[in-house]
């Protein structure tokens, strides 16, 4: 880890926050509780106690292994539906073939981003390809939920395919941390990622000892999540590590600093920074729908039960 790299992050453009930028303090550390997804693979939960009012307009966000997998034992999830929002899944390390009831799907793999639009709704299934079952191997991956406006709900469904050869790659001021923009905005480069809610998400590494400040839209919330190593965030430099999420308060800029000695399997502190214009509209989930009311869950579920999202394609 990563996949997506360059041997010197100084041939990179470079992303700074203005002199006067105010730091966006943090406001709470949490730790992500573990626990299986699907038929059986590893997650962390890595927004899991954080209040709604500062997800806005993430729903929430899983770390996807990271495991070494014998053979025979990758896992997947079998097919289940979604409607009401968008599935970002982002896959650091392995391979993941998705596929829908609306005949759209892929095959993602190291560095690559898969973004679905479930909008009006959908079956999937998202599985391990068969050779890495026999083999085992590597897996590691995020996926993240991201609230539609009650006028996107019921949009048509759709993919993006966002190969890690796409991502906007920059460099910090001094060189000491490298970032990758998947979606949205950063310092005026913009990331590959359409969306239909204004939100900035990036894969940072940034090297033992060396610290970054980037501009963040003040409308945005912002959060960080540990996925290797240890380091901090804040001018005041609040401790977290892998596994644990920050909360930002109000600013125009993020601070994240690694320690100078990091673990032996991880080169850099490796985090993920993201944020998002807030909806403020009622969030009414439950499994794998996100509505504005009751009353539309209830009936996302009969739709569901009447086959109006879709049937699984034959052969499967």
């Amino acid at each position: 880890m990563p996949a997506v790299t360059v041997e010197n992050p100084l041939t990179l453009p470079r992303v700074t926050a203005a002199a006067d930028a105010a730091g966006r303090p943090v406001l709470a550390v949490t730790t992500a509780p573990s626990g299986f997804e699907g038929e059986g693979f590893p997650v962390r939960r890595a927004f899991a106690g954080i209040d709604h009012q500062h997800l806005d307009p993430f729903i929430m966000m899983d770390q996807m292994g990271e495991v070494d997998y014998a053979a025979g034992e990758p896992r997947g999830t079998p097919w289940h539906p979604h409607r009401g929002f968008e599935t970002v899944t982002y896959l650091i390390d392995g391979t993941f073939v998705h596929q829908d009831s609306h005949g759209g799907g892929g095959v993602i793999t190291d560095g690559d981003t898969q973004w679905m639009t479930a909008g009006s709704g959908l079956l999937h299934i998202e599985a391990p390809p068969e050779e890495l079952v026999v083999s085992g191997g590597l897996f590691h991956g995020l996926q993240l939920w991201v609230n539609l406006p009650r006028k996107d709900k019921m949009i048509a469904p759709k993919y993006q395919d966002i190969r890690g050869g796409t991502v906007k790659l920059l460099a910090s001021e001094d060189g000491g941390a490298l970032i990758r923009l998947i979606a949205g905005d950063l310092g005026g480069h913009a990331g590959p990622g359409a969306t239909h809610t204004p939100i900035t998400m990036t894969h940072v590494s940034v090297s033992p000892g060396a610290r970054v400040t980037l501009p963040w839209r003040p409308e945005f919330n912002a959060l960080a999540y540990g996925l290797a190593g240890h380091g901090s965030a804040g001018e005041e430099g609040r401790p977290f590590r892998m596994g644990q999420a920050v909360v930002f308060g109000a600013g125009d800029s993020v601070t994240i600093r690694a320690d100078r000695t990091q673990e032996s399997r991880t080169a850099n502190f490796e985090v993920v920074l993201l944020g998002g214009l807030p909806i403020r509209e009622p969030v009414f989930h439950y499994g794998p729908f996100v509505m504005n009311s009751h009353a539309e869950l209830a009936q996302a579920f009969e739709d569901f039960r009447a086959g109006r999202l879709g049937t699984v394609p034959a052969g499967h």
